[in-house]
């Protein structure tokens, strides 16, 4: 029996039916955020883990998972102060006080907050500069040939306004007239400029937590040389970082950072670490903890895998972070393959780790800093929008 022309029709629009139904649900027409099949996830780091989101063996991996992430840059202090940020997933500074004044600002969109890894920090200086340095006390070397920075030492030479061609042995190797005086991100805005701030107030403080006002009072003066005595300062980890890879020690010859920006760059196939590069710990050390703040059920999933996902987890750590958790072990698993124990303590060697003050102390040290910097004369700091760099909507 043959079949009537209508049918032929109904058959046809049946099929493209068929067709569009297909289309629609892998491009996510109408259905709010899918594309290609994957939900769509926005959100705003801070900048030393921006390599991190556009690995592309990171994007696969949250793609099996039924993600594609998206994210925009920003300094970590300075995220709770961007407009819109709760209309983002979630967001992901660089502390647990970074993280808590997003919280206090944005208390009713957080959906919950999650610290999948840490990052101890770290000086980025030379070895000519550590050798200096060693003679005037200020540095030592390990048996197993890591280097260690005593703070309280390094504090007396920036109170004292010593110069580097002061010092023994600097007249051969660097006979700089500048102040000795680590650079740092801008205090206003970056957290790991924060994270020194704390270490410094917690050694001046005699090794101990500074818990009020009155008590910060006593050593903001010494607290405000360290930055306002650097003159101008990038607002984001990535900036002093960058210019002491490419500008050398005449520049900048010994810079605060995470410890994972110099193990990320050291694994680049194109690293700009050169012989001479190298690590000094500071003692005692400060722990920078990254904590995710989710403002939706889709931001609370990223945070939830980077949590308990091993492959995530190994990519973290070539990326140069610390799992925390059920990860715990994957850091020092991959230090191993790559014989790079020497190189990098284990965390359970660092014994010597800073207490952080309380949001609120932090936050009214920040606040006299601030102040500090508009007394002298010095221009607001750098207005800054978050940065697209994925491809994806902001």
């Amino acid at each position: 029996m043959k079949l009537r022309p209508p049918h032929f029709i109904g058959i046809g629009l049946l099929a493209l039916a068929l067709v569009a139904a297909v289309v629609v649900q892998l491009t996510g027409l109408g259905k709010g955020p899918m594309r290609f099949g994957l939900t769509t996830v926005t959100g705003v780091v801070g900048s030393e883990k921006l390599e991190f989101f556009q690995d592309p063996a990171v994007k696969d991996v949250f793609a099996k998972h039924g993600y594609e992430v998206n994210v925009t840059k920003s300094g970590s202090w300075r995220m709770a102060e961007l407009d819109g940020i709760e209309s983002n997933d979630f967001a992901f500074p660089a502390s647990e006080m970074a993280a808590q004044r997003i919280e206090q600002t944005h208390k009713s969109a957080v959906a919950s907050t999650h610290k999948p890894f840490f990052s101890p920090m770290a000086i980025a200086t030379f070895e000519p500069i550590l050798t200096i340095l060693e003679q005037a006390d200020v540095a030592s070397k390990s048996p197993d040939g890591r280097w260690q920075f005593d703070m309280a030492k390094y504090l007396e030479l920036v109170k004292a306004d010593t110069r580097w061609n002061q010092l023994p042995g600097a007249d051969k190797s660097y006979p700089s007239p500048r102040t000795v005086m680590l650079t740092s991100t801008d205090v206003r805005t970056s957290n790991s400029a924060g994270m020194y701030l704390s270490l410094a107030s917690y050694v001046l403080n005699g090794n101990s937590v500074v818990s009020s006002a009155s008590q910060a009072d006593t050593y903001l003066p010494e607290l405000e040389r360290l930055f306002l005595g650097q003159g101008y300062s990038g607002t984001s980890s990535t900036a002093p970082f960058d210019d002491y890879l490419s500008q050398g020690s005449g520049a900048v010859p010994m810079v605060m950072i995470y410890e994972g920006q110099f193990l990320e760059e050291q694994f680049k196939p194109n690293s700009r670490i050169q012989p001479g590069m190298t690590l000094a710990y500071p003692s005692p050390t400060a722990f920078s903890v990254h904590t995710g703040v989710s403002f939706s059920e889709h931001g609370t999933a990223i945070m939830q895998l980077l949590e308990t996902d091993p492959e995530l987890a190994s990519l973290l750590a070539a990326h140069g972070f610390r799992p925390q958790g059920q990860n715990a072990g994957v850091f020092q698993s991959f230090l191993a393959e790559d014989a790079l124990e020497s190189q990098y303590p284990a965390t359970s060697s660092f014994v010597n780790v800073a207490q952080e003050p309380s949001y609120e102390t932090l936050d009214y040290m920040l606040t006299k800093i601030g102040d500090a910097y508009t007394q002298g004369g010095a221009p607001p700091p750098v207005s800054e929008e978050p940065t697209n760099t994925s491809g994806g909507t902001p």
